[in-house]
Order: C-alpha cells, then sequence, then structure tokens
C-alpha cells in the first residue's frame, strides 16, 4: 500500500508535471532506444568539459546503460568537487545501484561531508539487510536516529542536471532536451532514477521493532524524514511512523493530518505550476528551476508557488 502511495504522491509532485513527454521518448520501443543513445551522446560532451558537474551529469546520464562507466565518472566528480554534499550523495547512490561495487568508501565521504544527514547512512542500512546481519542493521538504525536532516539534494541535482545541460546545448543532438522545459523535465528524471533511495530496507528493518529499542530509534529515523527535503522522504517517514504507532493514538492522527497538509499543498500548488498556455511552458520551467535553485527543500518550493498566488498554505479544514 505504501509503494502504491509514494507512487501516487510522486506523480503529483511538480517534477513530474513538468514532465516532457510529448515526443513520447521516454516510452518503450525504438523512439526509447534513439533516446538512449542521445543521452549518450550527451555524457560524451560533458566528458570532454571535464568539471565535477558536468561529470557528475555525465554519470547520472549513463547509469542506466553504463553502470561501470557511471561509477568512475561519479568518483571523477567528487573527487574534483570534495565538499559538495550533492555530488557525494550521486556518486554514493550510483555505487550503491552498481552490482560489485564496494560502497564503504563513498559512504564514508558522504558521512565526513555532511555527518548530520541521516540519509547518509541508507545504503550501509539495505547492504546490512542484504546480508541479513542484525547487529548492523540496529548498529546503523541508531546511527540514523542521531541525524538532524534527511537530505537527498532534491533540488540542488535537479538544478545542476538541469544547469550542466543548458550549458553546453548548442553541441547536443538537435532532438534531445532541445527547450528548457525538456531540461527541467530531464532533470527530474535523471535525479529521480539516480539519487532517490529504496526505502524498503528501512521499512523491513522497522517493521518488527514494536516494544524494542530499534522501534525508539526508528521512530526517530521516521520524524527525521518527515522533514525530509523531498516529498516522497517526507511521506515515507509518515507511513513508517504511522506502523509504529497504535493506530487510534494521537500521534497516528498527527501524522494523518501532516500527510494531509503535503499532499493538499502539492496538489494544489501543481495546479498552478502547469501553464494554461503552451508558449509559457518554458517561462515556468525557467521559474521552477529559479525556485528549485533558491529553496533546498521539495515542499517549501510548493509553499513558495502557492504564496505566489496568494493561495493559503494550510488545506481547508473539511477538505479530506
Amino acid at each position: 500500500m505504501i509503494k502504491r502511495c509514494l507512487a501516487v504522491l510522486a506523480l503529483m509532485s511538480a517534477h513530474s508535471v513538468l514532465a516532457f513527454s510529448s515526443s513520447g521518448t521516454h516510452g518503450p520501443g525504438p523512439a526509447a532506444d534513439k533516446y538512449q543513445i542521445w543521452r549518450a551522446a550527451a555524457a560524451q560532451i560533458l566528458i570532454g568539459r571535464a568539471d565535477a558537474r558536468s561529470l557528475a551529469t555525465a554519470a547520472a546520464l549513463s547509469l542506466a546503460s553504463h553502470k561501470s562507466a557511471a561509477v568512475e565518472l561519479a568518483d571523477r566528480a567528487n573527487e574534483l568537487d570534495p565538499e559538495n554534499p550533492a555530488i557525494a550523495w550521486m556518486r554514493l547512490q550510483i555505487c550503491a545501484n552498481t552490482p560489485g561495487c564496494d560502497i564503504r568508501d563513498a559512504a564514508t565521504t558522504m558521512r565526513w561531508v555532511d555527518a548530520d544527514n541521516s540519509a547518509a547512512w541508507m545504503p550501509t542500512l539495505a547492504a546490512a539487510a542484504k546480508e541479513k546481519d542484525p547487529i548492523e542493521v540496529a548498529r546503523v538504525l541508531a546511527d540514523m536516529a542521531q541525524g538532524a536532516r534527511f537530505d537527498v539534494y532534491w533540488n540542488r541535482t535537479v538544478v545542476l542536471l538541469f544547469d550542466a545541460l543548458k550549458k553546453v546545448h548548442s553541441t547536443l543532438p538537435s532532438n534531445y532536451v532541445p527547450s528548457d522545459l525538456a531540461r527541467l523535465s530531464e532533470a527530474m528524471l535523471v535525479a529521480g532514477a539516480t539519487i532517490v533511495p529504496s526505502f524498503a530496507p528501512l521499512q523491513n528493518a522497522c517493521r518488527d521493532s514494536l516494544g524494542t529499542e530499534r522501534q525508539a530509534n526508528c521512530l526517530k529515523v521516521s520524524k527525521i524524514m518527515q522533514r525530509g527535503d523531498t516529498v516522497i522522504a517526507q511521506l515515507a517517514g509518515f507511513g513508517l511512523e504511522r506502523r509504529l504507532v497504535p493506530p487510534d493514538s494521537k500521534e497516528a492522527r498527527v501524522v494523518a493530518e501532516r500527510r494531509r497538509v503535503l499532499e493538499w499543498r502539492v496538489s494544489t500548488a501543481n495546479l498552478f505550476n502547469e501553464p494554461i498556455l503552451p508558449w509559457l511552458r518554458n517561462a515556468r520551467a525557467r521559474a521552477q528551476v529559479a525556485r528549485m535553485r533558491a529553496i533546498p527543500r521539495e515542499e517549501d518550493v510548493e509553499i513558495a508557488i502557492l504564496r505566489e498566488h496568494r493561495m493559503p498554505i494550510e488545506p481547508p479544514e473539511d477538505q479530506q
């Protein structure tokens, strides 16, 4: 059930509303194969620039088709910009999603760059769960519970990818991301496939924790996630807490209300973020990038959109 709800809310979010689909090149079949060729060509152009952000973008574009190359490119990007947490996180996630890649160095680097980020432990938790090591799982959960934030650097990564693609737009294949709307959509699609972790290992680790020390740590983690920088992490945090508290408790009611508010903000902001006139789409895409550049959290971008249109940021009480 939670997977379905997360998918629905992800589709409702701003990056899905702006998704570029008019060419049909993201679907299955020959057009999709051609699109992968264009992505590969874009990656090669970006590799030639040899700066950290271009290499990170090339790594993300390469992950689906050339995982080992993506790992190498992400490593190089991280070496060139070792203080950039978005690149460090991308490197860790690319390694975690590549069979045979040892995450230990990337995970250590990530925790050094952003020690207060509970998300930095997610690949380590997944590895411990895969190895069926309950002691290590408990240790990682305890470390995650000490964090202050749960960030996957969504806005920063989307902007990074968008900027990198725009800088080389004149040398890209003519049918690949030819507009700002297309570039933003591509940046969001690629970021979603690259930097968003699976929450299943965390959900599974906390499933049978009622009445244990692990439950307390899982609750702490869930509350950190509820303040996360992307909507899907917040929803996962709400779902996790709902599993850990009595269904008829005050805590459960509070979580349900927070989720209702978040869902309303996302869906309502999207109504204003979708332009009525086709020729305004690129302008709206640029405005969205500007918001994401200035605001770290996805929910705060939705709030900014509501305020720009003089809308309340809380839903009507009678709207369920």
